[in-house]
């Protein structure tokens, strides 16, 4: 796919949030040669990423968040200043491989019926990432919480969700949703919900962006992506928020009795784990450090609040 009469002289604008990322962002940014315009929004690092973006890249559209305001929140503050005729936005550990904003942006302005593309996440070491979906449901939730994905990863009955292993490797395909670690828009009126302070504020996005187009996975646009590398410390606050992001989008989108089973599903699925890890751990006295931690991360997950505010700023896309 190259650039031809309809993509001539368009212009790409990329939007990344960072959140103590400072030596990821920095990459991140350093792989964004085809992009017109650069806006990074820091939500209140702790670190020196928005001193490095000031220095190295005075070029870059820099926000600086006195609070850490949450994924979505900071993504509408990128979008409310980008100028381009795509919009990407793109997690601070996520790296274009050559051509792949290009890629991405072709694709859209290629066909007037698309209003949102994705492209091919891969780890470092190559193997494919999740990149692509269906439509989020309570059948999906049960599948993921009584581990029957993971059993039947290529079953399109019990791992209903995730597309990715069983898409081609080439062409344009229709999908539900694309992540929103890397998910380019058509500049219009659509913003995060923020009220998902983080995960499943792109699932949502998506869905409402569906009603008024199609959304594609474009997998020859490929970006390096170190999944969960600003996370993993906060692994159980993480999992809390992810599934209380279900929980809000089923009380948005299919009301208040489809929002409580996904909450019953997810704290049975926690309760299950907990035990998986919690017996073992009990058996051997808490001497086993991989049993001892992940009943304590369970523990936590089950404890979380079911409603109120939101959990400490700290777990990170």
């Amino acid at each position: 796919m190259t650039a031809g009469p309809r993509t001539e002289g368009r212009r790409i604008s990329v939007i990344v949030v960072s959140y103590n990322t400072s030596d990821l962002l920095r990459r991140c940014i350093e792989s964004l040669g085809d992009a017109d315009q650069i806006i990074v929004v820091d939500n209140a690092s702790h670190d020196d990423s928005a001193e490095m973006v000031a220095d190295l890249f005075p070029h870059v559209v820099l926000v600086r968040n006195q609070v850490n305001r949450g994924f979505g929140a900071a993504c509408n503050q990128g979008l409310n200043l980008a100028t381009g005729d795509f919009w990407l936005l793109l997690n601070s550990d996520a790296f274009a491989r050559p051509g792949a904003l290009r890629l991405l942006a072709n694709a859209l302005w290629a066909d007037d019926k698309l209003v949102a593309v994705g492209g091919r996440l891969e780890f470092p070491d190559g193997r494919v990432q999740s990149s692509c979906c269906n439509s989020l449901t309570l059948w999906v939730v049960l599948c993921e919480q009584f581990w029957l994905e993971k059993a039947f990863p290529m079953s399109p009955l019990f791992s209903p969700y995730w597309l990715t292993p069983r898409m081609p490797l080439e062409g344009v395909h229709r999908v539900a949703q694309v992540m929103g670690a890397c998910l380019g828009v058509r500049p219009g009126p659509e913003r995060f919900d923020e009220r998902f302070f983080l995960y499943c504020e792109d699932t949502e996005l998506c869905l409402r962006l569906s009603r008024r187009g199609s959304i594609a996975y474009v997998p020859e646009a490929i970006f390096e992506h170190e999944l969960g590398a600003s996370s993993s410390a906060n692994r159980w606050q993480a999992i809390a928020r992810y599934n209380r992001g279900k929980e809000l989008y089923f009380r948005l989108h299919g009301g208040l009795l489809a929002s409580f089973i996904c909450l019953k599903i997810n704290r049975i699925g926690a309760f299950a784990r907990l035990l998986v890890y919690g017996v073992p751990a009990a058996l051997t006295l808490g001497l086993v450090p991989r049993f001892r931690n992940h009943a304590e991360m369970w523990w936590r997950v089950l404890s979380a609040p079911l409603a109120g505010p939101a959990l400490p700023p700290d777990a990170r896309r």
